[in-house]
């Protein structure tokens, strides 16, 4: 079992940044492969990053590419994802999550096994 718990969410003005981060308990935090999705009001959940156990690497939606860069420190069980140049748009309920051997359904969330309870992030104009 995994736990996960995000925090760093707020209220931002257009073009600030926010840096989210996900504590991660229980089995071997470096053994998956971690992902942020989002989900806006009235829309579904989306994809938004995620990164590799093993090899570290990055893959991101088109729409926060060049923007949103996810990281983390295995040995603080934690993944972060820096979040720039912020838009109304990113307004959203930001979930991590974890999963085991995802590979290339990296944007799925049938892929992951655990979730955190979301961190909100509003983003003002």
């Amino acid at each position: 079992q995994v736990q996960l718990v995000e925090s760093g969410g707020g209220l931002v003005q257009a073009g600030g940044s926010l840096r989210l981060s996900c504590a991660a308990s229980g089995r071997i935090f470096s053994a998956h492969d971690m992902g942020w999705f989002r989900q806006a009001p009235g829309k579904e959940r989306e994809f938004v990053a995620c990164i590799s156990k093993s090899t570290g690497g990055t893959y991101y939606a088109d729409s926060v590419k060049g923007r949103f860069t996810i990281s983390r420190d295995n040995a603080k069980n934690t993944v972060y994802l820096q979040m720039n140049s912020l838009k109304p748009e990113d307004t959203a309920v930001y979930y991590c999550a974890a999963g085991y051997g995802i590979g290339n359904w990296y944007y799925t969330e049938r892929s992951y096994n655990y979730w955190g309870q979301g961190t909100q992030v509003t983003v003002s104009s």
